[in-house]
């Protein structure tokens, strides 16, 4: 039967599961950067294209919720992209409080480009595949669980 932590053992940062989260995310970033550069996107500029590539036209409403990100970071970030000639925002008909995220040709031909930037992470973090799916399944895992307590 395993031992019970002490408060100082369960109090180290090497212990912490949310400082191993964070700063690996800060090292994925960083290891992103100079791909990301040459795209001519900031991280969160690449999230919300990966999201489009996935599914063009989505809502602002739906996309802040796929990524996580308040219409207050969201909205200025899609200016952004939008200036960049790579979505366009376009006014549901029907009802024109929706407004939908459109790729732009140019955002479209941006994709086989960006298909190039996973690959960096491949090969920094010495996993194969099978590896990083599966960790990405328990990080996904974890995130639900989380976020219904």
């Amino acid at each position: 039967m395993p031992k019970k932590p002490s408060p100082d053992e369960l109090l180290k940062l090497d212990n912490q599961l949310c400082f191993a989260v964070y700063s690996a995310s800060l090292a994925m970033t960083k290891l992103y950067k100079p791909q990301l550069d040459k795209l001519g996107l900031t991280y969160p500029q690449y999230l919300v294209m990966l999201a489009l590539w996935e599914e063009n036209g989505l809502m602002v409403s739906t996309l802040g919720e796929r990524l996580s990100l308040d219409s207050g970071t969201l909205t200025p970030l899609l200016k952004r992209l939008e200036a960049a000639g790579l979505v366009s925002r376009v006014r549901d008909v029907a009802d024109e409080r929706r407004v939908h995220i459109m790729l732009t040709p140019a955002g479209r031909r941006l994709k086989p480009r960006a298909a190039r930037v996973p690959a960096c992470l491949l090969a920094a973090s010495q996993c194969s595949i099978d590896e990083l799916v599966a960790l990405t399944r328990q990080l996904q895992a974890l995130r639900e669980r989380v976020k219904a307590a």
